[in-house]
Parts: structure tokens; sequence; C-alpha cells
């Protein structure tokens, strides 16, 4: 952490050598940093919370009387929060086929992931997004997003204020969350997670399998390719995850 700090500063300390100080980079870059690493859960979810509110306005959001509504609240019963967060659930009109869950436990899926999977590949899928949450992946993204999009520097962080958001800021936390870039090492986490998430409830993992497989074709097909969003964009090589989760099967005795 103490080097991201030093990393933001240093440009301005090396305009001091060449005799031009620039001591508003110095403590923007200083303060921004540390904000984005001093921020508080209740913070990061106060402010995520109020950007799904902004994405929910301009997704076309399905109602609970929808099919798709009442499809997924009978996927998610008795999934009720993750890691003390609680959790709610909604259905966009959309034919990408995606699903993200936020910092403050929103989870969005889409219709076209609806229509792909069944009803255990959409839980396993939803399983690996809330891992993000649980995981603290999800609060690692606002703190990157903190750090590389002005629209966000300058929100109050070590104060138990909460910031009201402009539009600018909503729309570059919708963004992050709608484009989160995990890496490798917690996508591995997240499937791990999803996959004792299942275990949990009782539900073989080998959902995850067959989710991960249709996904792998709908990618490898270019007729579908316009309709497959960045849900697994950055994730592990699919045929690699298939055969983690396959041997890990094999290794517990589980079908």
């Amino acid at each position: 952490m103490k080097k991201l700090i030093i990393s933001l500063i240093l440009p301005a300390l090396l305009c001091t050598a060449c005799g031009t100080i620039n001591t508003n980079y110095l403590l923007q870059g200083g303060v921004t940093a540390l904000q984005a690493l001093t921020l508080t859960d209740a913070q990061i979810q106060s402010y995520v919370a109020q950007s799904v509110v902004a994405l929910d306005a301009r997704s076309q959001v399905l109602p609970s009387t929808n099919a798709y509504s009442k499809r997924l609240a009978k996927i998610t019963a008795g999934l009720t929060s993750v890691d003390g967060i609680p959790l709610n659930f909604k259905v966009y009109q959309n034919p990408e086929v995606n699903a993200f869950a936020c910092a403050d436990g929103s989870v969005r899926v889409y219709t076209g992931l609806l229509d792909l999977m069944t009803d255990s590949e959409v839980l396993g899928v939803i399983g690996h997004e809330i891992g993000h949450v649980a995981l603290k992946h999800t609060r690692k993204e606002m703190q990157n997003a903190m750090l590389t999009n002005a629209a966000l520097a300058g929100l109050a962080s070590t104060s138990n204020t909460m910031a009201v958001l402009t539009q600018s800021q909503l729309g570059a936390i919708g963004e992050a969350a709608l484009n989160a870039q995990y890496s490798k090492k917690q996508e591995t986490q997240a499937d791990d997670y999803a996959y004792d998430f299942l275990r949990g409830a009782q539900m073989s993992p080998s959902c995850l399998v067959s989710a991960f497989t249709k996904l792998q074709k709908l990618d490898a097909s270019s007729a579908t390719q316009n309709v497959v969003a960045k849900l697994f964009s950055s994730h592990p090589d699919t045929a690699s995850r298939i055969s983690r989760v396959r041997n890990r099967m094999a290794a517990e005795g589980v079908k």
C-alpha cells in the first residue's frame, strides 16, 4: 500500500527537483490514494448503492410479477445475505449473457443468462458473483476505480460523512461494477466459493461444469458472440476451469 501512495506522489517530487513544485498534484495524489485505501465498508456500500439505483434507472428492470423475476426469486429463495450484507435480486431485460453482484449486495441477472441456463446453472453463476462480494474483490474494485478515475477523486474517506454522488461519479462507479476486471487468482477464488456454496446448498457442483461449457460454446460461436457480455472475459481459461471443478469433484467423491 505504501508503494502505491509513493508511486502517486513521486512525479510531483520529481517536478520539485526540476524547480517546478506542483503542490496541488502532490496533495491531490497523496490524499486520493489515502482515501481509496481508508474507505470504510459502510462508505463503499453507500456509494455503490447510489450507483445501483442509477444503473437500475437506465436499465429495463422487470417487475416482480414478471415470469423471469418469479423464476429468479425461486432460484434464490433463502439466499438473503452474504458476509452479513443483505442481498437483493433484480432481472434486467437484456439479451446479453451476464450477471453481476455489487459490494452493497445488489445482484442483477440478465434475461439472456436466464434463457441460456438451467436453474442450477444460474445459481452456480450467482454463487460465483456473490463470491466476489464475500471475498472483498468488489471492495478492491471500488478502490481501484478511485485511483484511476478522475470523477471519483475527492470522495470523503476518513470522516464518517457519506457523500452524495454526482452524476459523473454515479456513472463511474456503475461502469466499474459492470466492467470489473478481476485477477486470475480472484476468479479462481470465486470459482472455489461457488463450488463450496453449491455444496452447502446440497447441490452438485457439476452445474458449474455445464454452465462453463455453455459459455465456452457460446463464446466460440461467431453467430452469438455479440450477445456474450464480459461475464467471463477476464476469467481463467474456461477449459482449465472445467477441469479444475471436475478434478475437485473426483478427489472429494462428489457426483
